[in-house]
This record gives structure tokens, C-alpha cells and sequence, in this order.
């Protein structure tokens, strides 16, 4: 049997204490903790960004690999407008070729870049029946469907055969499936439910019908199977969806994301594996009537749609293998909690405040980067407060206290020891964000009696009112200094809204791709931030970056969460307690380039 020296060409040192530097793959016995251990890359499946579209679209068809697609087709988001182009994909490039005879929109399709059929829909009303195939170069009208409709499904390796499925006619909602065999149309065994707005993979033999509309506003998360004679039931989608979502890929390994839930565009991605549908890394864009090409449910390409009332030009690329950040548990919090105030980093922290209700807590825990310790109590026990500040030099304001429910201004400062109470808050209230340092914070946000856009900055002694945001709001996360901060979330509703502050005023940005209130925040100025869980409005563990200009999607928190305690930076944060429910004490370490230490043994 080879030895480990064999395979990876060291041997496994035996160390006192952890590498400071260590390197990727490399293992080692740490003799005072008695544990082995190895630091590791993390990777998986992710989305990342593509070459714009020429012409953005929504209702937008695609056929094709992710690295050799085909687009054409779609409208404006009112339909005012439909378009005939066509653009092929070379991996990182969109290029206009010649258009469709027949401007449409909401197609059903199948093939390649250079063997495609696209088929039935076209402008705002009732369907068509037309049909064209493209050979590469041009599209050449053949012959026409049976039944005329619209926002159909399809299914096919290339334009020789396919599988139109689903779609409507208003205001009729078909259940038809139709057999293309290079120069006809047959009709064969319709679905098991009618819809509209479904999505469709596979080819000819093998197809698989997912999503979709059955009825005005009513979503599915339906799914069928096609053997080549019947449509059968198999497992649902995770997320009920409509408003054409796109998949890509094969029969038995497809890709499924994007379409609208009730409340609105989603981002939601799904991988099907032949049995079970499985959620992973979502769209950094949610969008609808939204396009897709691709093999598998490993590499994948969505391009276009439509976010709100604006036509969409970006792609997004699916691909296994790459380095992405991770979430780690770390140790538990001792007491469970929801709504306290953090500060510090992701290996020295400070957790205060809270409440388990009907009990408002004053206790303080401090974490060493493995486990939380009790330390000394704030003076006021109170929940929904903010924090700013180091495990050895915090800040603790703001909050609420019950019975009787009372908003509070108190500020306390932390010396690494003990509580203090210093000047308090021009204006009590709760739900609000904090950030910067023990001597240089600022209040932002919250509520009292409504909710709030004030904001106040704190110089070491007093709290001095300053610029208000742009919409009042509460439970939002918050990021940076005094001069340089970044606020998202929150809000009276779900908000994805994001303001960034220069010192003086703030200034609304772009959203968060998830609306969400209680969500956490870290991060050092307004150019880099991390958002992560919240209520949606339930748990999520969705987790956003901030580079300056845009929110992308990275992995999920392992617990689902909200109102939890935050620390650290955008690279390097920790997310703890929380309400899941019920409440929680779990830690959760977040590794920005998804390198980490493993331990492989506990003895």
C-alpha cells in the first residue's frame, strides 16, 4: 500500500502549534491539540459572469452548449417590440448573426448553435404554428405545428427532431406534446397537467417538463418524465415557479433556474440528477422569461430575461470546480438568542444582548476562534441593540426593553473587562445597524414609533446627528467606518435596497439580489461588504458579496437564520446565534477564498 510521502511527496510534519502560512494540501499532527489536520480549497458549482448579450430580451430562446450557444428571438418587457436576432456564443462572446424570418417570442426550441429548431409563439395574444430551422447560418421556415400556441416548452439534440410540449393559447392552457421528425409534425401523448411558462430539457426519447403556469398567478413545481411514448410524474422542483424559468441539459443531469414565485423574480437554481432536484448556488441576477443552453448540469449558460420592468443582456456561465467561499461550523454560543448586538473578528468576538423571550439578556460571550466563553454582563439587559468595535474595545447601543416595551438610547462601552455606560443616543431606538469602532460608530436606521432614516455618528464621547438615509428602515445589515459605510436590507417590507455612505450623505446603490429583513452584515468600508440569511420571509441562509458596484451570490449559511449576531469582514466572518427557529446557538465561520483548515481526527 503506498504511504502518504508516496502519493503527495511529503511527509505529515508533526507541529506544537498550526502553520501561520500553510499551503494547499498540506497536512499536519499538532501534538497540544492532538489533532490532525490538513488545509484544504474549497470547490463547487457556481455561477460567474459572461459576455453581454448584444440586444438585451426578455422572452428570450436559447439552444446549444455553454460554450457554443445559440439566442434568438424575444420582445421588450411590454411586448411593444419583438425581435428577430439571433446571436451565437463563443464562450465569452455574444455575435449577431442573420435574423429570424418571423420576429417571436416565448419559443419552444431544440438543437445546437448550428442545427436548431425554433417553434409556435410570437407576438403578445394568441399563438402560432410556425416553425424554423437554422442550419448554421441562416433560418429557413419549414413545416408548420398542429395546434398554435404560445410560452411552450421543448426538447431536442438538433433540427431534425423534437419535442414541442405545454403552452397556451389564451385562454386556453394545453397539456399537448407534438413530435417533430425532420419534415412533420406528429401529436402524441399530452402532459399530465396543462400549463403555460413550463420549462424543457432533453431530447426526442428522453425529455424533461418542469415549472411553469397552470393557471393565472398559480406557479408549479410540477415535473415529468418523457420515456418516448408517455409523460410520467416524478419528483417536484424544491421552489413552485412560473414566468419561464430556463433549464439546460440532458434527461437524467439538467440545470433549472430563474422564473417568478409569488413574490416576484427569483434566483433560485436547481440541479435535477435523473431522480431528485437539489438546491444549489443561485443566479447572481433573478430574473424571468429568461433563456438557456447547455449539456449538463455541470456546465450550463443563462443569458437574458427580464428583472422588473428591464429587458436583460447579462449571462451568467454554470461550471463545477471552482474555488468559492465556505461557511464552517464553529463552536456553539452557551446561551440561545436572537436579536443581539457583535463586534471583533471571525477569531476574536464579542456576542451581547439578545433575548430567549419572554427574557431580555445582558450576557456577554467572547470567542477565541474555536470557543464562546461567558464574560461580564451590560448594565441593561436589552434585545434588538447595535454593536460596533473589537472583542477588547466594543460599543453597545440602542435597543429595547420589555415589559414595557420601551425603546432605548443607552450606549455602553466595553474595556475587555467590564460594561460602561457613556452618553446615550439622541433618539431611542431598535432594529438599527452599527458600524465603525469604540471611538468612531455611527446609528443608522431602526425604529421607535416608525421606522427610521436617521443616522448618528459617535466620536469617542458624544452621539452627533447627521445625514438621514434615503428611506427609512429597520433590521438591515451594516458595514465600514464613519467615513466609508454600506447598509442593505431591512426596511418596513422586504427590501433589497443599499445605501453607501461617504462620510456625509448617503447615496442609494444597487440592491441585493434577495429582498430580506434581519439580515447579517460585516465588512470594512463601502466598497466591500457581506450580507448573509435574514427572512425572506422565511429563514434563508442566502450569502451576497459586495465589490463597489454589485451583490454576487455565494454559498449558503449550513443553518438558515435571522436576526443573528455578526462580526468580522467580507473574507473572514462569523455569524452566530439567531432565531432558525427556533432560537439558535450555532456559529458559523465564513472562509471569503474558501480555504480552510480540516480536521480529520479529535484524538
Amino acid at each position: 500500500m503506498a504511504t502518504y510521502k508516496e502519493i503527495k511527496g511529503t511527509d505529515i510534519t508533526v507541529v506544537s502549534s498550526d502553520p501561520s502560512n500553510p499551503v494547499t494540501g498540506e497536512v499536519w499532527y499538532n501534538t497540544t491539540t492532538q489533532k490532525l489536520k490538513g488545509y484544504q480549497q474549497v470547490l463547487s458549482q457556481a455561477w460567474s459572469t459572461g459576455g453581454n448579450l448584444n440586444t438585451a430580451r426578455a422572452g428570450i430562446t436559447g439552444a446549444g452548449t455553454q460554450t457554443a450557444a445559440l439566442a434568438f428571438g424575444g420582445s421588450n418587457p411590454t411586448g411593444s417590440t419583438i425581435y428577430g436576432n439571433t446571436e451565437k456564443y463563443d464562450g465569452s462572446s455574444w455575435t449577431e448573426v442573420n435574423d429570424m424570418n418571423t420576429a417571436r417570442t416565448n419559443m419552444g426550441r431544440s438543437g445546437t448553435q448550428t442545427s436548431a429548431l425554433a417553434f409556435g409563439s410570437g407576438p403578445p395574444g394568441a399563438g402560432t404554428v410556425l416553425n424554423e430551422s437554422f442550419n448554421g447560418t441562416n433560418w429557413t421556415e419549414v413545416a408548420d405545428m398542429n395546434t398554435a400556441r404560445r410560452s411552450l416548452a421543448g426538447a431536442g439534440d438538433n433540427n431534425t427532431e423534437a419535442l414541442a410540449f405545454g403552452g397556451w393559447s389564451p385562454p386556453d392552457y394545453y397539456a399537448l406534446t407534438e413530435l417533430w421528425n425532420g419534415s412533420s409534425w406528429t401529436e402524441v401523448n399530452d402532459l399530465n397537467t396543462a400549463r403555460r411558462n413550463l420549462a424543457g430539457a432533453g431530447n426526442y426519447q428522453a425529455a424533461i417538463a418542469c415549472s411553469g403556469n397552470e393557471s393565472p398567478g398559480a406557479v408549479t413545481a410540477k415535473t415529468e418524465a418523457w420515456n418516448g411514448t408517455n409523460w410520467t410524474e416524478v419528483n417536484d422542483l424544491n421552489t413552485a415557479r412560473g414566468s419561464t424559468g430556463a433549464a439546460a441539459g440532458a434527461f437524467s443531469s439538467l440545470l433549472f433556474f430563474g422564473g417568478s414565485t409569488p413574490s416576484g423574480e427569483s434566483n433560485a437554481t436547481e440541479s435535477w440528477n435523473g431522480t431528485n432536484w437539489t438546491n444549489v448556488m443561485p443566479l447572481s441576477t433573478a430574473r424571468i422569461t429568461l433563456a438557456g443552453a447547455g449539456a449538463s448540469n455541470t456546465s450550463s449558460l443563462a443569458f437574458g430575461g427580464e428583472n422588473g420592468p428591464n429587458a436583460q443582456a447579462v449571462t451568467e456561465e454554470w461550471n463545477g470546480g471552482q474555488a468559492v467561499g465556505a461557511w464552517i461550523t464553529g463552536g456553539n454560543m452557551n446561551t440561545a438568542r436572537d436579536a443581539l448586538g457583535g463586534a471583533g473578528t471571525q477569531t476574536a468576538a464579542l456576542g451581547f444582548g439578545g433575548t430567549s423571550f419572554p427574557t431580555y439578556h445582558s450576557k456577554t460571550e467572547s470567542y477565541n476562534g474555536t470557543a464562546w466563553a461567558e464574560v461580564n454582563d451590560l448594565n441593561l439587559a436589552r434585545a434588538d441593540l447595535a454593536g460596533a468595535g473589537t472583542q477588547t474595545a466594543a460599543l453597545a447601543f440602542g435597543g429595547f426593553t420589555f415589559p414595557p416595551s420601551t425603546a432605548r438610547n443607552e450606549t455602553e462601552l466595553w474595556n475587555g473587562y467590564v460594561w460602561t455606560e457613556v452618553n446615550n443616543l439622541n433618539t431611542a431606538r431598535y432594529q438599527l445597524a452599527g458600524v465603525g469602532t469604540q471611538t468612531a460608530a455611527l446609528a443608522v436606521g431602526g425604529f421607535d414609533t416608525a421606522s427610521s432614516a436617521l443616522t448618528e455618528s459617535w466620536n469617542g464621547t458624544n452621539w452627533t446627528e447627521v445625514g438621514d438615509l434615503n428611506t427609512a428602515r429597520l433590521q438591515m445589515g451594516g458595514a465600514g467606518t464613519t467615513t466609508s459605510a454600506l447598509v442593505f436590507g431591512g426596511g418596513t417590507t422586504l427590501s433589497a435596497s443599499t445605501e453607501s455612505w461617504n462620510g456625509t450623505n448617503w447615496t442609494e446603490v444597487n440592491d441585493l439580489n434577495l429582498k430580506r429583513q434581519g439580515v447579517g452584515g460585516t465588512g470594512v468600508d463601502n466598497t466591500s461588504a457581506l450580507a448573509f440569511g435574514g427572512l425572506t420571509p422565511t429563514a434563508t441562509g442566502a450569502t451576497e458579496v459586495w465589490n463597489g458596484s454589485n451583490w454576487t451570490n455565494q454559498d449558503n449559511l449550513n443553518t438558515p437564520r435571522y436576526v443573528m449576531g455578526s462580526a468580522g469582514t467580507t473574507t473572514s466572518a462569523l455569524a452566530f446565534a439567531g432565531q432558525v427557529p427556533p432560537l439558535s446557538t450555532a456559529t458559523e465561520e465564513w472562509y471569503g477564498d474558501g480555504k480552510l483548515t480540516e480536521t480529520f481526527t479529535t484524538s
